[in-house]
């Protein structure tokens, strides 16, 4: 047995009347990859929050190399060589790279030539190619986690933390990050990922800890269990294996939405959709691939209303609503599940009611006599928490108090009740574990079998295989291929979203 670089004895944790760790202990090894399973709101953000300062603990101990420790704050947690990648990063945009990895790190004169010389020698030794001159803000995402990670070996970090860390990444940068992983704790370094991703955790993790409503129902090493034992641990049963669906021929299906040439520039000049053009038929669902930014997000938001066109139409259930607005769409029956649900897909401060309403709020199925029926609204919203199985005490809560899984799911209701035709999901499971992920997963071919057109934008391989009738690849703006279920292998799609044309490779 290797010897432990952390314990926990004990842990409990509340807020207000609400147990979010329920005398939770563990262990972590010295140069050991730990995963932390478990659905949204089961605890595991929590306990680590714990051990890195963010948290103060109401019971419980914390053992460091053999000896116990008081973690009050991040500054004592790094003290003992433990640091923390969260989901939403702590970089300051208009600064350097250099700059923001010794930021808060140093006191009194800074030699920023030796601090980049340093930063350098870990990026390559660790295989980050990060522009260190380079302002943050203009990163992508996945560099700006590489970024973070750099800031926590520069502090000789030992123990690294990582919440959902693959959650905003590209397929390409995941495996990267995976290998960063292996190589780090190779060092004798110790790391905790929380994940809901099962392929992440069988090629990465040595040992796996489930938990579940704030306690551990497993503790494993990944060779000794498989993917469904870790979904029962998680979610206390079995999760319901559907049949292989048939492939179905969308030609003798009608049409609803069509996409004619479309064409748009972004401020710099760069085409961003480059003479787009397809048709999702009425009972189809419609996989859009491709790594972040090629154009994806842009043939939702055309779609949706959300962003003009500079050339091309959008034409739906026979109408051309190319220069309709945003209501518009929505009275013709367009729901849309935008991929940030913080930013664009509810109001945080507002109450779950108040969300479920929020596009529906000119329409007679809410508004009597120029009066919001308010019963009605949260009776609606409280069976949209039954149906769901949203994590909330009733209608009256709080957006923000909700867990990302269950602020998902009530976008998730709030656009398929909107989208009596048609709906555009744009990346609806990421940051999700594997319960809600299948139920969302359910839910999208539910709406399918409703004989509505659905359109699925995901960087997830196996979320584009499993769900979609046929699967476009784009690329640089452009489609690089349509293809039905069954034609494309992972290999061949990851070609085609290299930009690498079909039959060139």
């Amino acid at each position: 047995m290797a010897e432990n670089a952390v314990e926990l004895h004990n842990v409990t944790k509340c807020f207000s009347k609400v147990i979010a760790n329920d005398d939770v202990s563990l262990e972590i090894g010295k140069g050991e990859v730990v995963a932390l399973l478990g659905e949204n709101g089961a605890g595991k953000s929590t306990i680590m929050k714990i051990l890195y300062g963010l948290y103060s603990m109401d019971e419980g101990r914390i053992v460091i190399d053999g000896k116990e420790v008081r973690i009050k704050s991040p500054k004592d947690a790094i003290s003992h060589g433990i640091a923390m990648i969260q989901q939403h990063f702590s970089l300051v945009f208009p600064h350097t790279v250099t700059e923001n990895i010794v930021l808060g790190n140093v006191h009194g004169w800074l030699d920023l030539k030796e601090a980049k010389e340093k930063v350098g020698m870990l990026a390559k030794k660790y295989g980050f190619p990060v522009p260190l001159d380079a302002r943050v803000g203009d990163l992508a995402v996945g560099v700006q986690q590489k970024v973070e990670i750099l800031k926590a070996l520069y502090l000789d970090a030992r123990i690294l933390i990582m919440d959902e860390p693959t959650a905003v990444l590209t397929p390409q940068e995941a495996e990267s990050l995976v290998s960063f992983i292996r190589s780090y704790a190779a060092d004798g370094n110790s790391v905790v990922f929380i994940t809901h991703k099962m392929k992440e955790v069988m090629e990465s993790a040595d040992r796996i800890i489930v938990m579940r409503n704030g306690r551990i129902t497993g503790n494993v090493l990944k060779s000794e269990t498989n993917e469904r034992e870790l979904a029962r641990m998680m979610m206390g049963e079995e999760l319901e294996v559907e049949s292989e669906e048939e492939p179905i021929d969308v030609s003798k299906l009608p049409v609803s939405i069509e996409v004619v040439d479309a064409r748009k520039k972004n401020r710099d000049g760069i085409a961003v959709l480059d003479g787009v053009s397809f048709s999702v038929h009425k009972g189809e669902i419609f996989g859009i691939a491709g790594v972040s930014g090629n154009g994806q997000d842009e043939i939702c938001e055309a779609i949706s209303g959300n962003m003009k066109l500079d050339g091309g139409k959008i034409i739906f259930e026979g109408k051309d609503i190319t220069n309709e607005s945003v209501r518009k769409r929505i009275e013709e029956g367009i729901g849309y599940v935008p991929v940030d649900r913080y930013k664009d897909g509810m109001v945080m401060e507002m109450t779950l009611s108040e969300n479920m309403m929020l596009k529906s709020s000119y329409s007679e199925k809410w508004v009597k006599n120029g009066f919001i029926d308010k019963k009605g609204i949260d009776e609606y919203t409280d069976e949209v928490i039954r149906d769901y199985q949203v994590k909330a005490t009733g209608h009256s809560d709080i957006a923000h108090n909700l867990s990302g899984g269950n602020q998902q799911k009530v976008v998730l209701a709030r656009e398929i009740d909107a989208g009596r035709h048609a709906i555009i999901f744009n990346q609806p499971t990421r940051g999700l574990d594997i319960g809600a992920v299948d139920r969302i997963h359910r839910a999208i071919k539910g709406e399918k079998r409703k004989g509505k057109a659905v359109v699925v934008v995901s960087t997830e391989l196996t979320e584009i295989f499993e769900l979609s009738d046929r699967i476009c690849v784009m690329y640089r703006g452009k489609i690089m291929g349509i293809y039905n279920r069954g034609e494309l292998t992972t290999g061949r799609i990851g070609l085609l979203m290299a930009g690498v044309e079909d039959g060139k490779a």
